[in-house]
């Protein structure tokens, strides 16, 4: 797809054709799709998720369709740093578009760790640290649910990564606005939000759980209005630029979340459904931008707050 200029931005340091980020978890290592999709559709690509050590993830089933969305228990399965530098990161130029590593840990020196290891990673534009994850330090509670925790464990990864730092919050917090704040103070550049939402469902039948891991993470167009309220929220409270996700499938649904203040946007779900969904969001907001006669679409970021 060629590149539209009215489409292009910096994201605090991360260059983009365009807004649209594939969201991590729902595109691998960025390789998957190659057969079908040119990943220069994306202005960037969010990785897997990445700890320390290889995961094994969640017992099966992990995987379970709910009406207009999808609930996920993949526990964070993944093959670990050393593993992703030896065989990932010599094939990360074959995308040709910014790359984001996603980490998880869990303990703040894991994370510590994680992210000084890929400062030194070149060919990575940025990292987003997912906030979600338990906390052994703490009982096994969220890092996201405490403010003070957030703004300690983005503190000690921003002394020793010095690229784009993403942060990635989750409504688990309940005032999601005071975890955003907690994140500016510590040094984060960006925030992503939101992350899936705990839901589970029960097999009549056998009368048990479906998921193995009993809960899962909602994902899919059914999220997408509480995405798009914790969008608007976040984007009164602080001053750093914000990328929505929440069940993204459109042009419009795009710009429901670049209208209350996100500067760019991930898509996860929808991939599954339509891989081309990046080019067709992509020449839905050209079409906006037509129509409308507006030179760039960055005119549109929380043009809804008046």
């Amino acid at each position: 797809m060629e590149t539209d200029p009215r489409l292009a931005l910096d994201l605090a340091g991360i260059k983009m054709r365009n807004p649209l980020i594939a969201a991590s978890g729902c595109y691998g290592f960025g390789f998957d799709y190659l057969p079908w999709v040119d990943p220069r559709d994306w202005g960037a690509i969010a990785l897997k998720g990445m700890t320390l050590k290889p995961r094994a993830g969640n017992p099966p089933p992990r995987l379970a369709e709910t009406p207009s969305g999808l609930l996920n228990a993949i526990g964070l399965q993944n093959p670990g740093i050393d593993y992703f530098l030896e065989a990932i990161r010599p094939r990360l130029g074959e995308l040709g578009c910014p790359v984001i590593a996603n980490i998880a840990g869990e303990s703040v020196e894991e994370y510590r760790e994680l992210a000084a290891i890929l400062d030194r990673v070149a060919e990575v534009s940025a990292v987003e640290i997912n906030i979600s994850c338990p906390n052994v330090r703490r009982g096994g509670i969220s890092f996201g649910q405490d403010p003070a925790t957030v703004e300690k464990l983005v503190g000690a990864v921003r002394r020793v990564y010095r690229g784009p730092l993403i942060v990635k919050l989750s409504l688990e917090a309940g005032d999601i606005a005071a975890v955003a704040r907690a994140a500016e103070s510590g040094g984060a550049d960006i925030l992503s939000l939101i992350n899936t939402l705990k839901g589970m469902v029960i097999d009549v039948h056998s009368r048990r759980p479906l998921l193995g891991n009993i809960t899962g993470g909602l994902s899919g167009p059914a999220i997408r209005p509480v995405a798009v309220r914790a969008v608007w929220e976040v984007a009164g409270a602080v001053s750093l630029p914000l990328i929505g996700m929440g069940g993204i499938a459109s042009a419009e649904d795009a710009l429901q979340f670049i209208l209350a203040g996100a500067a760019a946007v991930a898509v996860g779900t929808a991939n599954f459904v339509h891989p081309h969904v990046a080019r067709e969001i992509c020449r839905g907001l050209q079409r906006y931008l037509d129509e409308q006669g507006m030179g760039h679409y960055s005119e549109l970021i929380g043009a809804a707050r008046g």
